[in-house]
């Protein structure tokens, strides 16, 4: 059965991806309706219509595709094909790099240093945070200007990702969109009990 509750979508343009498991330990080997979370993640991807890529290929082969490049966070592993699918689409024809990002539900409070630690400040305004969730899509302009000379990804941490993107091509070239419910991250196995109920297919 497949591991993920979503029909396979149109193609409309070649699109590379890479599932990204760099520094995510064990996590990504978790189950998930009975599949691993890099496998799901690995088929949405596919059921997407990205051509998917191993990490070790020299990243001068990505460049000389021409393509866009979805990165896939396998903590996502979940996120709908359709999602991906309308991202990628996104990121070929604004140029631009697009992002799945959740709102912030959380109370999240200000931390200011103190001699002897960190004291509790203010509660921040959630309206004005996101959460990076899955994917990130380089454009092929991007994916060349990173990527070709010998460069690399900035990180492969998508939080870092995105900020280092932003600094480097400002904020109007990064799209934040939001994603869908079952798109969000998880941080821990306790996590996993909360997407599988509310992603179950049946």
């Amino acid at each position: 059965m497949n591991p993920h509750p979503y029909d396979a979508v149109d193609l409309f343009a070649p699109v590379a991806g890479i599932v990204v498991e760099e520094g995510r330990g064990a996590l990504p080997f978790h189950l998930i309706h009975g599949e691993s979370l890099v496998a799901a993640a690995a088929w949405a991807a596919g059921e997407a219509g990205v051509d998917l890529l191993d990490q070790t290929i020299p990243w001068e082969a990505v460049v000389e595709r021409e393509e866009p490049l979805l990165l896939h966070d396998p903590l996502c592993p979940m996120t709908p094909p359709e999602f991906l699918r309308r991202c990628a689409e996104r990121a070929a024809v604004e140029d631009r790099v697009v992002v799945g990002v959740r709102p912030v539900t959380d109370t999240v409070k200000e931390l200011h240093p103190v001699a002897d630690g960190e004291v509790v400040g203010t509660t921040v305004d959630r309206d004005a945070l996101v959460a990076v969730c899955s994917p990130v899509v380089l454009p092929a302009a991007v994916v060349a200007d990173l990527l070709g000379d010998g460069g690399s990804l900035p990180s492969t941490d998508f939080v870092e990702l995105v900020g280092a993107l932003r600094h480097r091509y400002g904020a109007e070239r990064v799209l934040l969109v939001e994603a869908p419910p079952e798109a969000r991250r998880i941080a821990t196995a306790a996590d996993l009990p909360v997407l599988e109920a509310l992603t179950d297919p049946r």
